[in-house]
């Protein structure tokens, strides 16, 4: 920690699928002197990967759709369409290991060749400790389709092939809201002619 930060307390309050810490801190401030004690909950995450598979030869995007609780809470479509992601636990291997099994388990395709890097950052930093690395990588859509996941994580994901067009069409009619996703997507805008050719 920081000469800048004293943390006073820090305590768990509750754990399990996930973890949530109270902190009693105090930090240094902009004009001087130091705050008064605060009291803050954090989100515990470990690191996350996600990999947006794009098919450069059909410009076509292999998506995934499945359930999820917290927008179903925030008012959205508990269905929602992303890109393959995943927790790493170092004793499951490196982040590009992950990301390709995880394109293995949600999506049943295999990545072809390198990984190339999107982004690093942290979806939610007011409230959650996760880091989420984000990639591309290539594969082949005519071999995506059918339903996936690990039935011991109560998993139940359909794949989704869009070509690039239409992915972008339902990104703007606001119809995709996953953050990863909308970010790889807007990432593959700005960079998708350097990559078709980079991997024609």
């Amino acid at each position: 920690m920081s000469d800048d930060i004293e943390i006073i307390e820090r305590d768990t309050v509750y754990r399990g699928f996930f973890r949530i810490e109270r902190f009693r801190l105090r930090h240094r401030l902009y004009r001087g002197g130091w705050s008064a004690p605060i009291e803050r909950e954090v989100f515990e995450r470990d690191l996350a990967v996600g990999v947006l598979l794009y098919d450069p030869a059909a410009d076509a995007l292999v998506l995934i759709e499945q359930f999820r609780l917290p927008p179903l809470v925030a008012g959205l479509p508990a269905w929602q369409t992303e890109i393959v992601a995943g927790i790493v636990d170092p004793r499951d291997g490196s982040e590009a290991e992950v990301a390709r099994r995880e394109a293995q388990e949600e999506a049943g395709i295999a990545i072809i060749g390198e990984l190339v890097p999107i982004h690093r950052y942290m979806p939610s930093p007011g409230g959650s400790s996760e880091i989420l690395a984000l990639y591309c990588g290539r594969v082949d859509s005519r071999a995506a389709g059918g339903f996936h996941g690990i039935a011991d994580e109560h998993e139940d994901i359909k794949v989704v092939v869009l070509d690039y067009r239409a992915a972008m069409r339902r990104l703007r009619a606001g119809e995709i809201v996953n953050g990863p996703t909308v970010l790889a997507l807007y990432w593959l805008a700005a960079n998708r002619a350097r990559l078709r050719r980079r991997w024609k």
